[in-house]
């Protein structure tokens, strides 16, 4: 595995377009002056060993030897030895309700942004699970597979939106098949679904999915965010109204997730907008027996730094070893038969 172990000094490749910048204001402030003393013909041949093409040479020599130079402070290295590394800890698949009612204000500032907010707070407490997210509406589709880098999470976490699926609805039983089947193949115990929704199932049979899951050893904890009293729900600033005219209010449906917690042995917690209530989900599930499973890193890495800053020494020894001006031994020869001198 190749990495940098200090990426932020890539910041310093920042200079190097300053750097040009000055070197072609000089160029032509250079040519502004001489231009004063006559055309550039007659200056030509009162300066027959002036040579643009070397000083431009030279300069990308420099520029090319300042980037490897910035190369090896941030310290390429090669993994060069692997390790297998026994870990403990539970496999936790988020199932994220993005349908419209999750827009709705009831929780500050809309159920989805309290959603996004609480499972990021989660992120940053947990050290050794793995974590995946599923995102449902009408259809559901896998947002991130099943892993353990949590940075990543955050970002697909921070991308949760309405906009993700292509058909409105809340197909709960759906989400949790799909859901069941995105653990890993290793998995033997300790897998945990939190389904976070209103809990309105327009689509299918929420469970007869939660059965299917329970008989693969899946535990499933459902979190209900919104109130009984319900509120509207605003998309672009206009509420969404029915058929007839009516402005759609969504409620939260407990019923629904209750049973699904239930029927696998797990829990429910209605959310508040005071505590979201997984870490209470975490709670009881660090109760409870955890998996072992294994995990590959690179345990070593061995510093490559020494190849760019080779190659950064070469290019200001050439930089060094070339001259500014023509050389007037070389310039006796005409290797190409050419009337132009060299």
């Amino acid at each position: 595995m190749f990495r940098f172990a200090s990426p932020h000094m890539f910041y310093l490749l920042l200079l190097i377009p300053a750097i040009v910048g000055i070197f072609v204001f000089a160029v032509r402030t250079k040519r502004k002056r001489l231009a004063r003393f006559g055309k550039q013909t007659t200056i030509t041949q009162l300066m027959p060993e002036a040579s643009p093409r070397r000083v431009r040479n030279k300069f990308i020599l420099y520029i090319c030897s300042l980037t490897c130079i910035i190369f090896a402070l941030a310290r390429p290295q090669f993994g060069s030895k692997l390790k297998e590394v026994e870990r403990k800890g539970i496999e936790l698949m988020f199932v994220v309700d993005v349908s419209n009612s999750m827009l709705a204000e009831d929780f500050q500032p809309s159920r989805l942004e309290r959603t996004k907010s609480a499972i990021n707070r989660l992120l940053d407490g947990l050290k050794q699970d793995k974590v995946g997210l599923i995102v449902f509406a009408g259809d559901p589709y896998v947002q991130l597979p099943i892993t353990s880098d949590y940075r990543a999470a955050r970002n697909f976490v921070s991308q949760i939106s309405p906009n993700l699926v292509s058909k409105q609805g809340t197909a709960i039983g759906a989400a949790i098949d799909m859901a069941a089947n995105s653990f890993s193949s290793q998995s033997e115990g300790s897998r945990i679904i939190v389904l976070i929704s209103d809990g309105e199932n327009h689509e299918d049979d929420a469970l007869s999915a939660a059965a299917r899951a329970s008989g693969k050893g899946i535990t499933i904890y459902s979190i209900g965010i919104g109130t009984p009293e319900g509120a509207p729900i605003s998309i672009d600033g206009e509420f969404i109204k029915d058929e007839d005219g009516n402005m759609v209010v969504s409620k939260l449906d407990e019923k629904a997730l209750q049973q699904i917690a239930i029927s696998t042995g797990g829990g429910y917690i209605r959310a508040t907008n005071q505590n979201m209530g997984l870490n209470e989900v975490i709670a009881q599930v660090n109760s409870t027996e955890q998996k072992k499973f294994t995990s590959t890193v690179f345990e070593e890495y061995n510093e490559q730094y020494q190849y760019p800053l080779g190659a950064a020494l070469v290019f200001l020894l050439l930089d060094m070893l070339m001259i500014s001006r023509k050389n007037r031994i070389l310039a006796r020869f005409n290797i190409f038969r050419s009337s132009k001198r060299i």
